[in-house]
Protein backbone atom coordinates (compact mmCIF):
# COMPACT_ATOMS: atom_id res chain seq x y z
CA UNK A 1 0.00 0.00 0.00
CA UNK A 2 2.99 2.36 1.22
CA UNK A 3 3.66 2.34 -3.31
CA UNK A 4 0.23 2.97 -4.18
CA UNK A 5 0.54 6.01 -1.59
CA UNK A 6 3.52 6.99 -3.49
CA UNK A 7 2.31 6.54 -6.35
CA UNK A 8 -0.95 8.87 -5.50
CA UNK A 9 1.61 11.39 -4.46
CA UNK A 10 2.70 11.38 -8.09
CA UNK A 11 -0.61 11.71 -9.57
CA UNK A 12 -1.28 14.58 -7.17
CA UNK A 13 2.16 16.36 -8.23
CA UNK A 14 1.09 16.23 -11.54
CA UNK A 15 -2.44 17.84 -11.07
CA UNK A 16 -4.77 14.72 -10.47
CA UNK A 17 -6.99 13.33 -8.05
CA UNK A 18 -4.18 11.45 -6.12
CA UNK A 19 -5.25 8.03 -6.40
CA UNK A 20 -2.70 5.10 -6.91
CA UNK A 21 -3.12 1.34 -7.39
CA UNK A 22 -0.47 -1.58 -7.11
CA UNK A 23 -0.48 -4.91 -8.69
CA UNK A 24 1.01 -7.76 -6.64
CA UNK A 25 1.87 -11.18 -7.05
CA UNK A 26 1.24 -12.41 -3.33
CA UNK A 27 3.24 -15.83 -4.03
CA UNK A 28 6.31 -14.61 -4.99
CA UNK A 29 5.94 -10.19 -4.04
CA UNK A 30 6.86 -9.43 -6.95
CA UNK A 31 5.13 -5.99 -7.84
CA UNK A 32 4.08 -6.42 -11.42
CA UNK A 33 2.69 -2.68 -11.82
CA UNK A 34 2.05 0.34 -10.33
CA UNK A 35 0.23 3.64 -11.39
CA UNK A 36 -1.60 6.82 -10.53
CA UNK A 37 -4.50 8.49 -11.84
CA UNK A 38 -4.28 10.31 -15.21
CA UNK A 39 -7.54 11.26 -16.81
CA UNK A 40 -6.14 14.28 -17.03
CA UNK A 41 -2.89 13.94 -18.73
CA UNK A 42 -3.81 11.08 -21.06
CA UNK A 43 -6.98 12.80 -21.96
CA UNK A 44 -8.66 9.70 -21.07
CA UNK A 45 -11.70 9.25 -18.49
CA UNK A 46 -10.70 5.85 -18.22
CA UNK A 47 -7.41 6.58 -16.91
CA UNK A 48 -8.03 5.32 -13.18
CA UNK A 49 -5.31 4.05 -10.98
CA UNK A 50 -6.72 0.76 -10.98
CA UNK A 51 -7.50 0.63 -14.70
CA UNK A 52 -4.04 1.76 -15.58
CA UNK A 53 -2.38 -1.03 -13.25
CA UNK A 54 -4.28 -3.47 -14.49
CA UNK A 55 -3.90 -2.22 -18.05
CA UNK A 56 0.19 -3.07 -17.62
CA UNK A 57 0.24 -5.74 -15.81
CA UNK A 58 -1.87 -7.37 -17.98
CA UNK A 59 0.90 -6.58 -20.81
CA UNK A 60 3.41 -7.61 -18.54
CA UNK A 61 1.77 -10.97 -17.58
CA UNK A 62 0.49 -11.24 -21.57
CA UNK A 63 -2.64 -12.14 -20.24
CA UNK A 64 -5.64 -10.17 -19.54
CA UNK A 65 -6.51 -12.57 -16.67
CA UNK A 66 -4.71 -11.65 -13.38
CA UNK A 67 -6.19 -14.50 -11.51
CA UNK A 68 -3.94 -14.77 -8.30
CA UNK A 69 -2.99 -11.43 -7.88
CA UNK A 70 -3.72 -8.93 -5.36
CA UNK A 71 -4.42 -5.10 -6.46
CA UNK A 72 -3.97 -2.39 -3.59
CA UNK A 73 -5.45 1.03 -4.39
CA UNK A 74 -5.65 3.97 -1.74
CA UNK A 75 -9.61 4.88 -3.20
CA UNK A 76 -12.15 2.66 -2.68
CA UNK A 77 -12.76 1.82 -7.05
CA UNK A 78 -15.15 3.35 -9.05
CA UNK A 79 -18.10 1.03 -10.14
CA UNK A 80 -16.58 1.72 -13.57
CA UNK A 81 -12.98 0.13 -11.85
CA UNK A 82 -14.85 -2.71 -10.16
CA UNK A 83 -16.16 -3.84 -13.00
CA UNK A 84 -12.55 -4.06 -14.73
CA UNK A 85 -11.36 -5.50 -11.79
CA UNK A 86 -13.87 -8.49 -12.00
CA UNK A 87 -13.31 -8.87 -15.71
CA UNK A 88 -9.70 -9.49 -15.03
CA UNK A 89 -10.30 -11.79 -12.15
CA UNK A 90 -7.67 -10.03 -9.42
CA UNK A 91 -7.99 -11.98 -6.46
CA UNK A 92 -7.80 -9.51 -3.95
CA UNK A 93 -8.69 -6.18 -4.13
CA UNK A 94 -7.10 -4.08 -0.88
CA UNK A 95 -8.10 -0.78 -0.42
CA UNK A 96 -7.26 2.65 1.53
CA UNK A 97 -9.90 5.27 2.09
CA UNK A 98 -13.72 4.57 1.57
CA UNK A 99 -15.74 6.75 -0.75
CA UNK A 100 -19.16 6.91 -0.06
CA UNK A 101 -20.34 9.19 -3.26
CA UNK A 102 -18.54 7.27 -5.60
CA UNK A 103 -17.38 4.18 -4.81
CA UNK A 104 -18.84 0.35 -6.66
CA UNK A 105 -17.11 -1.85 -3.62
CA UNK A 106 -18.29 -0.95 -0.10
CA UNK A 107 -20.76 1.69 -1.10
CA UNK A 108 -23.10 3.00 -4.12
CA UNK A 109 -23.29 -0.08 -6.85
CA UNK A 110 -21.80 -2.63 -4.81
CA UNK A 111 -20.62 -4.18 -8.11
CA UNK A 112 -18.90 -7.72 -6.34
CA UNK A 113 -22.48 -7.98 -4.82
CA UNK A 114 -24.55 -7.99 -7.99
CA UNK A 115 -26.18 -11.38 -9.47
CA UNK A 116 -24.60 -10.00 -12.41
CA UNK A 117 -20.94 -10.03 -11.43
CA UNK A 118 -19.15 -13.06 -12.65
CA UNK A 119 -16.14 -12.82 -10.49
CA UNK A 120 -15.95 -11.88 -6.96
CA UNK A 121 -12.24 -11.05 -5.55
CA UNK A 122 -11.65 -11.23 -2.00
CA UNK A 123 -12.04 -7.30 -0.57
CA UNK A 124 -9.70 -5.83 2.43
CA UNK A 125 -10.76 -2.13 3.57
CA UNK A 126 -9.57 0.05 5.80
CA UNK A 127 -5.76 -0.45 5.23
CA UNK A 128 -3.78 2.80 5.71
CA UNK A 129 -7.30 4.52 5.53
CA UNK A 130 -5.90 7.94 6.92
CA UNK A 131 -2.75 8.37 4.70
CA UNK A 132 -4.93 7.76 1.30
CA UNK A 133 -7.48 10.33 2.73
CA UNK A 134 -5.17 12.88 4.14
CA UNK A 135 -3.74 12.90 0.18
CA UNK A 136 -6.97 13.34 -1.24
CA UNK A 137 -8.36 16.17 2.05
CA UNK A 138 -4.97 18.12 1.41
CA UNK A 139 -5.32 17.97 -2.38
CA UNK A 140 -9.25 18.82 -2.71
CA UNK A 141 -8.32 21.65 0.06
CA UNK A 142 -5.86 23.31 -2.33
CA UNK A 143 -8.28 22.98 -5.30
CA UNK A 144 -11.30 24.44 -3.38
CA UNK A 145 -8.64 26.92 -2.32
CA UNK A 146 -7.86 28.20 -6.04
CA UNK A 147 -11.35 28.12 -6.91
CA UNK A 148 -12.92 29.91 -4.05
CA UNK A 149 -16.24 27.80 -3.36
CA UNK A 150 -16.48 26.46 -7.27
CA UNK A 151 -17.50 22.86 -6.30
CA UNK A 152 -16.00 20.07 -8.76
CA UNK A 153 -17.40 16.65 -9.91
CA UNK A 154 -14.19 14.88 -8.15
CA UNK A 155 -14.68 15.67 -4.77
CA UNK A 156 -16.99 13.22 -4.08
CA UNK A 157 -13.84 11.21 -3.97
CA UNK A 158 -13.15 13.12 -0.89
CA UNK A 159 -15.19 11.24 1.21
Amino acid sequence: MRIALAEAQAAADRGETPVGAVVVDPATGEVVAAAGNAPIGDCDPTAHAEIRALRAAALKRGNYRLTGLTLYVTLEPCPMCAGAISHARIGRVVFGADDPKGGGVAHGARVFDQPTCHWRPEVSAGVLSTEAAGLLKVFFRARRGRRSGEATAVESEEG
